[in-house]
């Protein structure tokens, strides 16, 4: 960047009229919430993992299965502290960051918070009941104490994608003169698009979780480790990853559904329509660059049968919305054909293993197919990061839809970079710990360990821990 172009930025934002907190405010939540998304994902899909491996072991009498359901809830522990803290972040900065968002529809977003809170310690409680209670319960009680825990982290789950559905489609609340009156939070928790949009979320959850830890395995298949305790290791967490896989193109298309109506601008943005078209045409790739759309590639009507779930239904255009109304077009149509095109290349790969293992052909024994799973997982989060990209950055300029606008909702507090500093040092830290934390676990477990020692505890005795079912 030449000094020219740097003066030229300075000087427009010193001309800009948004308040200083905005920009920071946007990094910053940027940041927090994607990062802490993808820790969330394992306190949402990995505990059903958990319980179906517990309970394999427990019906077959199967050691592998009962050693690695406990492994990995001791990983999910550790994962579920360091969310813990990311969460916590989150939720201090919505009231930090967006002063005008929160001061005026506090009131309306108070429930689906409180009962998010509360999911929180009941889970943290039963995941320390069900760590604790290895080799102290009886086999069918302990299992069952994965269920509860299981229900809390979709319930919180559900309630933070109320809000953003709430903020997608503003419900439970009236206007007067400015004044918000006649709130009914139940109408903002239950608000309809909450449920579709937290499936969408569900099964991406599944997909991350899922393509995640059986890429751990399959790392270490390629590393010459074939035996039972990698192969079904990676197995059941394959299985939810491919369940989700399948249905999760088709979650997508149903939560889409009446988005032309509900904001044209964002679908118009997705689909990179400068104007109606009837049929509209898939548009793959392509930017737009002052006012034409270079690059493209057109296939005829699908754009109309994915968008409208038809073949002639017209697809709204830019040009029908004010240009001041209009979200960012590029980084909304490419996060949103980023989600697309890694989901269904997912999906194919998933219906392709399968199909090979019908036929009797076991892929895990081809090291290009464990090497395509080792990078599923971290395909899938890219997919997921796209796809919670389009969905913010393709509802603006408004926070809350057609109400109010992001500008807003910020404070004017220019000092948030110093906070935006500090944000990025905490979170890289806490990333270096958990990567540290986990590889350590992994390096012992391979050693040979089966209750891992810790600093400052007295040595455990032997016979007196692990499994005595």
């Amino acid at each position: 960047m030449t000094p020219d172009v740097v003066a030229d930025v300075l000087a427009q934002l010193a001309a800009s009229t948004e308040p200083e907190g905005l920009m920071p405010a946007r990094q910053q939540m940027a940041l927090s919430l994607g990062w802490h998304i993808v820790i969330a994902c394992f306190g949402v899909a990995f505990p059903a993992m958990i319980f179906v491996m517990h309970l394999r072991g427990i019906r077959r009498d199967d050691p592998v299965a009962l050693g690695l359901a406990q492994r990995w809830a001791k990983a999910s522990a550790v994962l579920f502290a360091i969310g813990a803290v990311s969460g916590t972040v989150l939720s201090f900065e919505m009231g930090v960051l967006w002063p005008g968002l929160m001061g005026k529809y506090g009131d309306v977003l108070g429930l689906p918070f409180a009962f998010e809170g509360l999911a929180f310690f009941l889970e943290a409680i039963f995941l320390g009941i069900y760590l604790y209670g290895w080799g102290r319960m009886p086999p069918k009680r302990h299992v069952l104490m994965v269920l509860p825990m299981a229900a809390m982290g979709i319930f919180g789950a559900y309630c933070v994608l109320a809000v953003n559905a709430w903020m997608n489609v503003p419900t439970g609340f009236r206007l007067v003169d400015g004044e918000v009156t006649d709130v009914q939070p139940w109408q903002v928790l239950f608000n309809q698009h909450a449920l579709l949009q937290f499936a969408h979320m569900w099964l991406a959850a599944y997909m991350v979780t899922g393509f995640a830890v059986a890429g751990v395995y399959a790392v270490g298949m390629l590393r010459g480790r074939r035996d039972e305790h990698h192969r079904i290791g990676f197995l059941v967490p394959f299985v939810f990853a491919s369940v989700a896989a399948v249905c999760q193109p088709f979650m997508g298309h149903v939560l889409g559904l009446g988005l032309d109506e509900r904001q044209p601008s964002k679908l118009a943005a997705f689909e990179l329509a400068l104007e109606e078209e009837s049929p509209a045409p898939l548009r793959l790739g392509g930017v737009l660059v002052d006012g034409e759309v270079r690059g493209a590639i057109d296939i005829p009507a699908i754009g109309s049968l994915i968008a409208m779930n038809s073949f002639d239904d017209p697809v709204p255009g830019l040009d029908a919305i004010p240009e001041e109304d209009r979200p960012p077009v590029n980084i909304a149509h490419w996060a949103f054909q980023t989600m697309v095109g890694i989901g269904t290349l997912l999906m194919v790969a998933v219906l392709w293993f399968w199909y090979q293992r019908r036929r009797g052909r076991d892929l895990l024994e081809k090291r290009w197919f464990l090497r395509g799973a080792a990078v599923a997982g971290p395909l899938a989060a890219v997919a997921m990061e796209a796809g919670w990209i389009a969905t913010e950055v393709g509802r603006q300029p408004w926070i809350v839809y057609g109400v109010m606008r992001t500008e807003d909702a910020a404070g004017s507090y220019s000092g948030l970079w110093w906070l935006l500093g500090a944000t990025v040092v905490v979170y890289t830290a806490m990333t270096w710990g958990a990567v540290v934390v986990l590889r350590s676990m992994a390096r012992r477990w391979r050693a040979g360990a089966v209750d891992l020692p810790s600093p400052y505890a007295p040595e455990v005795v032997a016979g007196t821990s692990g499994d005595e079912r």
